[in-house]
């Protein structure tokens, strides 16, 4: 009986053995905390203007594209062949964001197509934290907030000007 406990055992350190140590799963949960909190500030901001994908959403994208690229980068895939789980990523994600594009009746009329961006966008994020380009993931998280808070102004303000 000794035996069999002792290889359950084995079994399950091996199958947690993933985050072999501190720094390992340090490096690991900073990056899914930024992915994380970058994305919930573009969900926020999105919440804000009262659109169907909020925080969670935007979280929720944003760490799931971490975790893509995470995890194979642990299991030791080669570079080259990260471009392919980048490419599942972008086309899931843009599967994702069709759900958020609403046609209207007037077939001129589109709705949710900034959200679908964003969500896009937010899993582009995720990416970046995830292979540890937090510092890009950070500026274009800062990009895309100016962008969402200040061109709807300058709208605005253009369009004042000309009527």
């Amino acid at each position: 009986m000794g035996d069999w406990w002792q290889a359950v055992i084995d079994t399950l350190v091996a199958d947690f053995s993933d985050l072999p140590n501190a720094a390992e799963a340090a490096r690991i949960t900073v990056r899914l905390l930024i992915a994380g909190l970058l994305g919930g500030l573009l969900g926020y901001e999105r919440e804000q203007q009262h659109k169907s994908a909020g925080v969670r959403t935007h979280m929720l994208v944003a760490i799931g594209a971490a975790l893509f690229v995470l995890i194979p980068q642990q299991a030791g895939i080669a570079e080259v062949e990260m471009s392919r789980v980048i490419q599942g990523v972008i086309a899931g994600v843009g599967f994702l964001g069709a759900g958020t594009i609403i046609k209207g009746v007037d077939e001129e009329h589109v709705r949710g197509l900034t959200t679908a961006a964003g969500i896009w966008l937010t899993a582009a994020i995720g990416v970046a934290a995830g292979m540890g380009r937090e510092s890009s993931a950070i500026l274009c998280t800062l990009l895309a907030l100016l962008i969402l808070s200040l061109v709807p102004r300058v709208e605005r303000w253009l369009s004042r000007r000309r009527g």
